[in-house]
């Protein structure tokens, strides 16, 4: 009997060995397969994965990059594989750019900054209401500080560095004394990143006068570099092996201005007067900061609210 439940137990353990023998081996033969169809659908597809040709007319806001210095290309070569290969996220950036760049771009002609600039705001925040590390908001990354020198109202209840025309005459006005300060544009795309005082810091250190000259920290050393790349893919996307259709792309909701000059106390009802909820009023306005507009001084806002049709709100 004892023999009997041995040999028993023996051709058991047999059998479970051989049964996961079979299935890792099915199991490896499934993946072949798979790795193998995967490898056909790319192939058929076209798809590799190459250098980059860069164009030898590069330039920003008119000013040619150093072609002739090996150690500037490698710069531009890493921002263009950077950013041309991280797919997903150079996507997202075109979608965005064809909904805010009809905002943002008759504001920088109207102030006579190079339209170039307007691809700075996408290397600052990706064209997202973002908030830095160091306390820096918005579509153009402003510091509170920075924004209530020129004239944006900062605090706690509304906050202007999100209303993204009023940001980008912020940026503009910057924008403007940095190139009355150092010559060139390059320069003042450096100086909205590191700081007017840090790029003049660096410029007597080292006593060169030119971007690219300059030895700089990692963030501000590839700056303009990036903002390159991204110019450069955003206006040329099929030549980098993107394919987005029109249809594809983000597109503003239409809207009509409100005027408001007194406290608001409740902004959820204030929307439904417009048949809207509070999520949809801040999509549109997010400078408003909290659910309510406090306005003790009666200083006039205007509020934008979409038209009719856009949204689906429940009752």
């Amino acid at each position: 009997m004892k023999f009997l439940k041995n040999t028993l137990m023996f051709l058991g353990v047999i059998f479970v060995v051989s049964t996961l023998i079979f299935a890792v081996q099915n199991t490896t033969a499934e993946n072949q397969s798979s790795v193998k169809e995967l490898e056909d659908q790319i192939k058929d597809s076209g798809y590799k994965v190459k250098a980059i040709e860069i164009p030898e007319d590069l330039n920003f806001a008119g000013e040619d990059v150093p072609f002739d210095d090996p150690e500037i290309m490698e710069r531009v070569d890493r921002e263009f594989l950077v950013n041309t290969y991280w797919q997903s996220n150079a996507l997202l950036l075109m979608k965005r750019a064809n909904k805010y760049f009809p905002i943002i771009e008759p504001i920088l002609a109207k102030n006579g900054i190079p339209d170039d600039f307007k691809y700075l705001a996408v290397a600052e925040s990706g064209l997202d209401n973002v908030v830095s590390p160091a306390g820096a908001a918005g579509f153009w990354q402003i510091m509170k500080t920075t924004g209530r020198e020129y004239g944006l109202e900062v605090n706690d209840n509304v906050d202007e560095r999100y209303h993204i025309e009023k940001a980008t005459e912020v940026a503009c006005n910057y924008l403007k004394k940095s190139k009355e300060k150092f010559g060139t544009w390059t320069l003042a795309a450096a100086s909205y990143n590191a700081g007017s005082y840090g790029i003049q810091k660096y410029m007597n250190a080292q006593e060169v006068d030119a971007y690219y000259d300059l030895l700089l920290g990692q963030e501000t050393g590839r700056y303009v570099f990036r903002i390159l790349a991204i110019k450069e893919i955003l206006s040329h996307p099929s030549k980098y092996g993107f394919d987005i259709a029109k249809e594809d792309m983000y597109t503003q909701v239409p809207t009509f201005k409100v005027e408001v000059d007194v406290p608001v106390t409740n902004f959820a009802d204030f929307a439904k007067q417009y048949e809207i909820n509070y999520k949809i009023l801040k999509r549109h306005n997010p400078w408003l900061r909290e659910p309510n507009l406090n306005n003790n001084s009666r200083k006039k806002y205007i509020i934008e609210i979409p038209n009719k049709g856009y949204y689906k709100v429940s009752k």
